[in-house]
């Protein structure tokens, strides 16, 4: 295993190089010691699990918190274990299996991802980076993801926890930027293991040190196995200087009348007229927006008489 050059020492750590007095290797072996001890026990880290399971995984956490993502979880692998018994299924059953996890998108390219699977792989989640990547609704994140947590590949895995971990002890700062600049792509590679088996041990540990230490807000960095490298918290932990951060907000919004409007569509067994889902939401306007969305988006199907179901095809 190879540890990255270290910089000539200057003022701020360079973005795209380990700070001074933190090699890669001596961040490799703490943070990994820091998770065989404190990682939780998730089902998909599981043996067990396989690939589609890490899949599915994937595709549920962007964006969710696992303790919303664990029970849905379980019964989507329960109903679904193998990416054939999805690729069967209408794709709105995938819709309606989501629930409120959010981002219904997710449920639709999951499902196509499966059919994909079935289609061109035999049903076996294909290991090699370059195929994962080929399916559809598959980006990056979630083919080196994959390839890494199921498959034990050396890959860069760069979710947000990630990020905000690089950001902080090695280049000095609060918080990553609003998207994944070529700089940070630079700095994972850096700083990635050259063997494949440590690399993917190293994907999971720095993404989990961000999820329950390195966190968004109310970090505990006397916690943190790195703290006493960490670049930012060495210089005074100094304020986010850069473009505002994104907010989550969701009342009022048209995230929310389309979530309103998909339950109604998900807990129903035949077709809904329009009058149900105009109950659901007062504001006229705001309502067909949502529903031309929805529609556009492939989540919902109109048919004649102005009846809406979840889709069949």
């Amino acid at each position: 295993m190879t540890a990255p050059t270290k910089p000539t020492p200057s003022h701020s750590p360079s973005p795209t190089s380990p700070a001074p007095g933190a090699p890669g290797e001596a961040l490799h072996a703490q943070v990994i010691a820091w998770f065989d001890e404190h990682a939780r026990d998730l089902p998909w880290r599981r043996p067990g699990a396989g690939p589609w399971g890490v899949m599915v995984s994937e595709f549920m956490l962007q964006q969710t918190p696992v303790s919303r993502v664990l029970p849905v979880y379980e019964q989507w692998l329960a109903r679904w274990p193998r990416p054939a018994d999805l690729a069967k299924e209408a794709p709105g059953e995938a819709v309606r299996a989501w629930g409120r996890l959010g981002y219904p998108r997710r449920a639709l390219r999951l499902h196509g991802a499966a059919v994909a699977i079935t289609e061109r792989h035999n049903g076996d989640v294909p290991t090699e980076h370059a195929q994962l990547l080929a399916l559809p609704g598959i980006g990056e994140y979630t083919a080196a993801a994959v390839a890494s947590f199921a498959y034990g590949q050396r890959h860069a895995v760069l979710d947000t926890n990630v990020r905000r971990v690089f950001a902080r002890a090695v280049t000095g700062v609060q918080y990553p930027p609003n998207a994944t600049t070529a700089a940070e792509r630079k700095l994972a590679r850096a700083l990635l293991p050259e063997d494949e088996s440590t690399a993917s041990r190293w994907a999971a540990a720095s993404m989990e040190l961000g999820a329950l230490i390195c966190t968004a807000r109310n970090e505990t960095c006397h916690r943190c196995p790195i703290a006493g490298q960490c670049a930012w918290r060495l210089a005074g932990k100094p304020e986010h200087d850069g473009p505002p951060r994104r907010g989550q907000t969701y009342a009022g919004t048209d995230r929310q009348v389309r979530g309103r409007l998909l339950a109604v569509l998900r807990e129903a067994v035949t077709p809904v007229p329009q009058s149900a889902l105009d109950r659901v939401w007062d504001e006229p306007v705001q309502r067909a927006r949502a529903l031309d969305g929805l529609v556009a988006d492939g989540l919902v199907e109109p048919l004649p008489g102005g009846l809406y179901r979840l889709p069949h095809s």
